[in-house]
């Protein structure tokens, strides 16, 4: 009887590539609908997130734009399955003045609400969001520099009436005073909870984040999925042991 013939070297390297093509096909099916990965690069969110900080978007939280896709390809327009997010939320939304770089911030600001800062307090429709002042601390800024912060425990208004800590180096930063923002329909208001560190919709889109479309919202941060500190390093293989913030390891968002 005669043997099978052993597939030849074509074959085998036509089934690798099969194999590569479905991996990534797969890959990319979870990155659009389900989850997708982001590294936290600056401190505009500190306390909740810190520089380091390895984090999972839910892609289905509100639904799907181009903006799901990588590249934001122009396939449509608008968004698929839309759900409106919650005040509070923690979201990635793409820059408008460029539609291309990922930021992450607070959603304060929900279509038709008006929006002020005052030395440092945020009013939403007139009214004064709940911040209750914490002691203060010494913080980390970088670069071995420190500096005292103010610290304030806030709680939106509204379904959920999410609760966090906010960071304030004092109520005469640039953007601790500023108008009334009038949140037009279809946009988002948004703030980092650094207040004072963080470039968001106090600022205007040609230099800042201004109001954000909702077709640019990319997803919620539910979690944060891994840590570690500033001086980690890639092509340093220790320091991802010996940098890592094990506390910070699949921290809850939502609370």
């Amino acid at each position: 009887m005669a043997k099978p013939e052993k597939p030849g070297a074509v074959g085998e390297m036509v089934e690798i590539v099969k194999t590569v093509v479905y991996a990534l096909l797969i890959a990319l099916v979870l990155r659009v609908l389900l989850f997708q990965p982001f590294t936290i690069p600056s401190a505009s969110m500190e306390p909740t997130l810190l520089e380091g900080d390895y984090i999972i978007v839910s892609k289905w939280s509100y639904g799907w734009s181009k903006h799901s896709i990588p590249f934001s390809p122009p396939l449509f327009h608008g968004r698929i399955f839309d759900r409106t997010p919650d005040r509070g939320d923690i979201v990635v939304f793409k820059l408008p003045r460029d539609n291309k770089t990922d930021y992450i911030k607070r959603l304060i600001g929900l279509p038709g609400d008006r929006v002020q800062v005052t030395n440092g307090h945020i009013i939403i429709n007139g009214v004064q969001v709940k911040d209750a002042p914490l002691a203060p601390i010494t913080w980390d800024v970088g670069g071995g520099y420190e500096r005292p912060v103010d610290r304030y425990r806030e709680t939106l208004p509204g379904p959920g009436g999410a609760t966090f800590t906010a960071h304030d180096f004092g109520p005469d930063g640039e953007v601790d005073n500023t108008g009334v923002f009038i949140v037009p329909q279809g946009h988002y208001f948004f703030m980092g909870d650094n207040r004072d560190n963080s470039l968001d919709s106090r600022v205007p889109k040609e230099i800042g984040v201004g109001f954000v479309p909702e077709e640019n919202l990319v997803g919620k941060a539910p979690i944060i999925m891994l840590s570690w500190n500033r001086e980690a390093s890639l092509f340093k293989p220790w320091t991802w042991f010996t940098e890592a913030r094990p506390s910070r390891f699949f921290r809850n968002l939502n609370t």
